[in-house]
């Protein structure tokens, strides 16, 4: 009777743990990405989710997209004359309003008030040497957009009337960078824009620094190379941030990839497990937790970035948490969306 009799117990206490297991499980295998559709002949690096329901999105080919019912149809949109652009970075305001950034020289910034029939070039730069690579708002009046060096200093434009027009920085107040140091297009995720008209920027190449005005400190992420370097910084304000890199031709590596501050970038604390390898793009979903994307999968964090999972192998560019809403989308090559599924 007594191995009954203590078995007994053993088993009771087993089941909750059992119980437990299983529905930990069940959560972590919840959180997934769901595809919406792919195949368009357009690879997306520019994404603003305005709502649940409304997403834009633009990439290579000239090519812009919009969902106004949570992305379970889609309109592609050709914009004319920009046919062999690059859109890599698009900000939205609502189902009529965006604004988009082509990147190369000629560069050009453009806007649509009629859902994408009819677009106007609000900016212009034919400067050698050109290349945009991203734009932030923190309102629908002020905006600033951010491009790589130009003889040594960083390129900045600012808005204050809905990018209707945009007006560059003197270059005595555009920051310094380093030789092959520049920027990455990660749908304007490399700059954060505050509502007191201050920045955070992050750059990568040969060196990797966290920009604020004229304040250039050196990051401790992976360095030294064209393809390395910090690509995105996700804010929760001014003094918590987490910035992701790595190196897009090693993409599977999985080391000095992703740092972390809570003092507004005077000092940075490495995670204890970080990103599963290169990624391009971090975004807050609440204040614990974060989601981050790259080519060679998608990652969690429910600590404020000090532990990531995978939950994804699917490769995004982009990802983003709706402004007025819940819902998180990614887009990536070949016209390829996702949505993250909790």
């Amino acid at each position: 009777m007594k191995p009954y009799l203590y078995t007994k117990p053993l088993l009771m206490h087993r089941i909750p743990l059992v119980f437990l297991l299983i529905s930990f499980s069940n959560f972590l295998s919840a959180q997934k990405i769901e595809i919406l559709t792919s195949g368009t002949k357009t690879s997306i690096r520019g994404l603003s989710v305005v709502s649940d329901e409304v997403i834009w999105v633009s990439g290579s080919s000239g090519i812009v997209g919009k969902s106004v019912d949570g992305g379970k149809n889609w309109q592609w949109i050709t914009v004319k004359g920009f046919e062999k652009r690059d859109f890599r970075d698009i900000e939205a305001f609502d189902k009529k309003t965006a604004i988009i950034m082509a990147i190369d020289t000629p560069a050009h910034i453009l806007k649509t008030t009629d859902g994408g029939k009819n677009w106007k070039i609000v900016f212009t730069d034919r400067t050698p040497g050109m290349f945009l690579d991203a734009m932030d708002f923190y309102d629908k009046n002020h905006g600033i957009v951010i491009g790589d060096p130009i003889k040594g200093h960083t390129f900045i434009a600012a808005t204050t009337n809905k990018g209707e027009s945009w007006i560059p920085f003197a270059n005595v107040s555009r920051p310094h960078c380093d030789s092959g140091e520049a920027y990455f297009a990660a749908s304007g995720t490399n700059i954060t824009y505050f509502k007191n008209k201050t920045y955070k920027a992050v750059s990568g190449g040969l060196s990797s620094h966290l920009q604020d005005g004229f304040n250039s400190t050196p990051l401790p992420i992976m360095q030294g190379k064209e393809s390395t370097g910090a690509n995105s910084i996700a804010a929760w304000d001014r003094s918590i941030f987490v910035i992701v890199g790595g190196d897009f031709a090693n993409d599977k590596k999985a080391t000095d990839n992703c740092v972390l501050s809570t003092d507004g970038g005077q000092t940075f604390k490495t995670p204890k497990t970080p990103p599963s390898g290169y990624r391009s793009c971090v975004e807050f979903i609440t204040k614990k937790q974060l989601i981050a994307c790259g080519t060679s999968g998608v990652d969690l964090s429910d600590d404020s970035g000090n532990t990531w999972r995978q939950i994804s192998s699917d490769g995004f560019h982009v990802c983003q948490k709706a402004k007025s809403g819940k819902a998180v989308f990614l887009a990536g090559g070949n016209g390829k969306i996702g949505i993250l599924k909790l």
